[in-house]
């Protein structure tokens, strides 16, 4: 066979095996939480402490976490609650550079009312986190941790 025929046939079966002319999957090379991580709770607030409920949402209006700007005590639980979607929880290091502490990244929540709790233990500041397969997208917020 002539090499620019080999060439074709290659493309073709690359194409074929990637879905051919199926849209692209746009989480393709989003970075993903390790397979180790794990959606934990309920964890129970310290004594004086509450629980603050963030719900976690896809709908015709996006991706976004409810509130997106949440306060709390340290002592408090931070409770990631599942409405509509996939999403996770990332308070990523390189984006809260100098802050100590932070938790793993959660794994994905994938049922309604699934729940992930995350015990505040962080010094007074405040805190990016985002849902990676959605960051892009503006599912990010800022929590706001102060002294009681």
């Amino acid at each position: 066979m002539r090499q620019l025929d080999v060439l074709a046939i290659s493309a073709l079966l690359l194409a074929a095996a990637c879905g051919g002319d199926k849209k692209a999957d746009p989480m393709a090379g989003m970075p993903m939480p390790s397979a180790t991580a794990v959606v934990n709770g309920p964890i129970e607030p310290a004594a004086g402490g509450k629980v603050v409920e963030i719900t976690m949402t896809s709908d015709d209006k996006g991706n976004y976490f409810t509130p997106n700007d949440p306060e709390a005590n340290p002592g408090d639980v931070l409770r990631f609650k599942l409405t509509l979607g996939v999403h996770n929880v990332n308070f990523l290091a390189d984006s809260n550079s100098g802050k100590t502490g932070l938790p793993p990244v959660s794994g994905l929540l994938q049922l309604p009312a699934q729940t992930h709790d995350i015990a505040v233990s962080f010094a007074p500041g405040t805190y990016y986190f985002q849902c990676d397969p959605h960051a892009a997208l503006g599912m990010r917020g800022h929590l706001k941790v102060v002294a009681k």
